[in-house]
């Protein structure tokens, strides 16, 4: 099949799922042979990091809905023919659907949703996703649920294409060599935490949690972000510094979570797929999660992990502490997580279901 010349667009500053899912499925379509590019502003994240990944990138002004990001967007689509152009954040967003006018010749636009958060309703939202966009793609049934059922949108031009992960590389590994590798203690039971450090994602709930488990039980937070200073006054206000270590950002989660005894994710909001959550189920590791945004299509409560009421501290407390106790549970949790996420959640399968979305909506 003739390949694709696909553009990724991304006006967010910020680093967490949403930047990691774009440059994973564009490295994984390079390797296809696809000639896959993203623009980005200089000073975002994502621009620095897309060397490490293998994709091209180059920088545009296009942080903020203003005339010269416009003009730098139209002016690198003039000079750079495309088949396809895939958005990602709200102002990149319209920076590519007013610029098609402009040119004259517009390039198809597949508009991606990562995150749960309402789409406004209104004339505008439903131009830029059902007019100006050729298909939108969700991270999750549950966004897509959301833009047919809160926006009215047609369904038939949504596609839920959730994140896929390499379960061959995440899978279980050896707990002991992994600690010893990070000085981690060997006789307490770890929970961990992988998230940006934004306050929905419940971090500041999980160290209220912390203060009703047993000494026994230690929290380590892989992760970085704007509630970093916020979160450590916590952590002294709580008196947990002795049994909560903030590890930053790892470039390789793996053998962290590999470390660990329990996952925990209590997020209250805006939340799709979250990828941390499908790798720490393919490592088998029993997880405590809550029913926001897509999480229940990976969660199902005493299956494949705990789900607890978003925002409650004891309920969640409760879940660790009946996960700690019960090494039966944790084995049997975290095995049906892995085999759940092994059939469901694939990266080769989320690179055919993108592949074959661009090639639709570039008339291919």
């Amino acid at each position: 099949m003739k390949s694709l010349r696909i553009v990724h667009t991304e006006s967010s500053l910020g680093w967490g799922g949403q930047e990691i899912r774009t440059l994973s499925e564009a490295q994984g379509l390079i390797r296809r042979g696809h000639d896959v590019k993203l623009l980005c502003p200089p000073q975002a994240r994502i621009c620095a990091e897309s060397a490490s990944w293998g994709v091209p990138v180059a920088a545009l002004p296009i942080e903020k809905k203003r005339p010269r990001g416009l003009r730098a967007l139209v002016a690198w689509l003039r000079a750079n023919p495309s088949d396809v152009v895939c958005t990602h954040s709200s102002t990149d967003s319209w920076l590519a659907a007013l610029a098609m006018p402009i040119l004259g010749r517009p390039v198809p636009i597949v508009r991606m949703r990562h995150i749960s958060a309402p789409v406004p309703r209104g004339p505008l939202s439903r131009w830029l996703y059902m007019r100006a966009a050729a298909r939108v793609v969700t991270t999750g049934e549950a966004l897509k649920r959301q833009l047919v059922e809160h926006n009215r949108f047609a369904e038939s031009r949504i596609e839920s294409v959730p994140t896929g992960i390499d379960a061959g590389r995440f899978r279980p590994g050896e707990r002991k060599a992994s600690r010893a590798r990070f000085g981690l203690p060997e006789d307490k039971t770890l929970v961990g935490i992988v998230a940006t450090l934004r306050s929905w994602k419940g971090h500041a709930v999980l160290l209220e949690a912390m203060t009703r488990l047993p000494s026994g039980i230690e929290l380590v937070i892989v992760g970085d972000g704007p509630q970093r200073e916020a979160l450590e006054q916590k952590i002294a206000k709580l008196g947990l510094r002795g049994r909560v270590r903030m590890q930053g950002q790892q470039a390789d989660v793996l053998p962290w979570l590999r470390a660990l005894d329990i996952f925990a994710l209590p997020s209250f909001a805006n939340e799709g797929v979250p990828q941390a959550l499908v790798q720490a189920m393919l490592t088998e590791l029993p997880c405590v999660t809550t029913p926001v945004g897509g999480i229940p299509e990976l969660a199902e409560h005493d299956r494949t992990a705990l789900l607890v009421p978003p925002r409650d501290a004891s309920a969640l407390a409760a879940a660790i502490e009946r996960l700690a106790g019960d090494a039966g549970l944790r084995r049997e949790l975290g095995e049906a997580a892995r085999k759940h996420c092994v059939e469901g959640y694939s990266y080769e399968r989320m690179l055919d279901r993108m592949e074959a979305v661009y090639r639709k909506a570039a008339g291919g």
